[in-house]
């Protein structure tokens, strides 16, 4: 029975790596493979260094199994430059690759061709996604369009009131949805900038406390 290993990545953590290794157990099962591994990772595909598939080519350099199992060909390789030599790597230590998405193996050379062309398109696409979105952030700073996250507005000044008045500094930060390192940072600012700490009297109700931005 052939040896196969199965290789899974998925892209954050909260996505599930059991769906991808479910199906490629089914499929070793279907074409009469014994899997002796199964190697994982998660992160972006974008990273060239990845511990399941470093450890994967490692065994590979060993002959620990003669057929690698993934569940698409963006699942393994951040490039087609990348992806190639992984497969140049396989090929060889003798190793197939099978792709259950695109049901492709590299058994013979049909099975390299369509590589080759389908890691081409998927790179393409994933070029022109690429400017599509640089596209779209040059229109909006050319219409004045804000990007990111919107400033953060607290009232200083009633923190600091309510800090002096008594209130404690849990409270307060809970109160104003503020850290506490940033209340005792508006009160040290307050007293640095308008009063001695000695001499530094609780703000009574209703009075302007005037802080810096």
């Amino acid at each position: 029975m052939p040896r196969a290993c199965v290789y899974a990545r998925v892209s954050t953590p909260e996505q599930c790596l059991e769906n991808q290794l479910y199906d490629l157990r089914e499929m070793a099962a279907r074409r009469g493979h014994e899997i002796v591994h199964e190697y994982t990772d998660i992160g972006s595909g974008s990273k060239a260094r990845r511990a399941g598939l470093d450890a994967l080519l490692a065994d590979a350099h060993r002959r620990k199994f003669d057929i690698v199992l993934v569940a698409a060909f963006d699942r393994v390789a951040r490039s087609v430059k990348h992806f190639l030599s992984i497969i140049d790597e396989l090929h060889d230590f003798g190793i197939e690759f099978v792709s259950a998405r695109e049901n492709i193996d590299t058994s013979g050379a049909m099975g390299r061709m369509f590589i080759v062309m389908i890691s081409s398109i998927a790179e393409l696409e994933n070029s022109l996604l690429v400017e599509r979105i640089k596209s779209g952030l040059r229109r909006a700073k050319l219409d004045s369009v804000r990007l990111g996250r919107q400033p953060f507005h607290v009232d200083r000044e009633a923190i600091v009131r309510d800090r002096l008045s008594g209130s404690s500094l849990t409270a307060t930060a809970k109160k104003y949805g503020v850290s506490r390192a940033s209340v005792v940072r508006f009160v040290h600012e307050a007293r640095r900038n308008y009063a001695p700490v000695e001499q530094y009297q609780p703000v009574p109700a209703g009075v302007p406390l005037q802080l810096s931005a």
